[in-house]
């Protein structure tokens, strides 16, 4: 009996250890995800800083009001997505409608792209760029707060065909002219020149009487008054 106990034994210890480096491997996995996860949160955090001090004119808002505005981010409310994250139609506590968009927790390039963003919008106002009402950092979340435009992005009306035929060719005329106007004050006109690098028909949207406005800066340069270009050393946007 004894002699027949021994191949049992080694099974049960051969099991055993099978489940102690099982269970050590998944330790592990977990230990190197909460690491990766957390160098993602502190690279965010300490890229957002410096913010409060360069944008002090845009107002910073509570995450509990733009909670409230979007139905605490239901999907019925979701615009789209993008690689900064999705985006949500809110309606303020007085009404007005807004669109927020909504850093991605796993975007590295998201966060870069937040800062971004604020930093020029906030020293940015034409009538053909979108105009950003504020701003949160609160809680984990990164929130751009927009004005909402109500016909959203001009490539919904090129590129769809029942939709497209809403667009007669003085209404193309006048969406060519107002995007030309945002990138003259982009380049020549504001306080800073501006590169938008990432021009394309999503990232132009459409007010209630179909005005363009030039939208989503993340990946916008700003360039010396002295230049007339800028080499970006690595290719970006569309």
């Amino acid at each position: 009996a004894a002699h027949g106990s021994s191949p049992n034994s080694v099974k049960i210890m051969v099991s055993v250890l099978v489940v102690v480096i099982f269970c050590t491997l998944l330790y592990c996995v977990y230990c190197w995800r909460w690491r990766k996860r957390n160098a993602v949160r502190r690279t965010q955090n300490e890229n957002m800083r410096p913010l409060s001090r360069s944008i002090s004119e845009l107002p910073l808002m509570d995450l509990a009001s733009i909670d409230a505005a979007t139905g605490n981010f239901a999907r019925a409310n979701k615009l789209g997505e993008g690689g900064f994250g999705p985006v949500y139609r809110g309606v303020m506590a007085c009404g007005a409608e807004i669109a927020v968009k909504r850093l991605s927790v796993r975007s590295l390039q998201g966060a870069a792209e937040f800062r971004n963003e604020v930093e020029l919008i906030a020293k940015l106002q034409h009538r053909n760029l979108v105009r950003l009402l504020g701003w949160c950092a609160e809680h984990g979340e990164k929130l751009l707060v927009y004005e909402y435009l109500p016909n959203g992005s001009l490539d919904a009306f090129l590129f769809d065909t029942s939709k497209g035929v809403e667009l007669d060719w003085n209404s193309r005329h006048n969406i060519i002219i107002g995007i030309a106007r945002g990138l003259l004050y982009l380049h020549e006109d504001s306080l800073l020149k501006v590169i938008h690098r990432d021009l394309k028909p999503s990232n132009v949207l459409l007010d209630n009487k179909m005005n363009p406005k030039i939208s989503d800066f993340g990946l916008a340069r700003i360039f010396k008054d002295e230049c007339n270009g800028v080499n970006t050393g690595r290719v970006v946007g569309t």
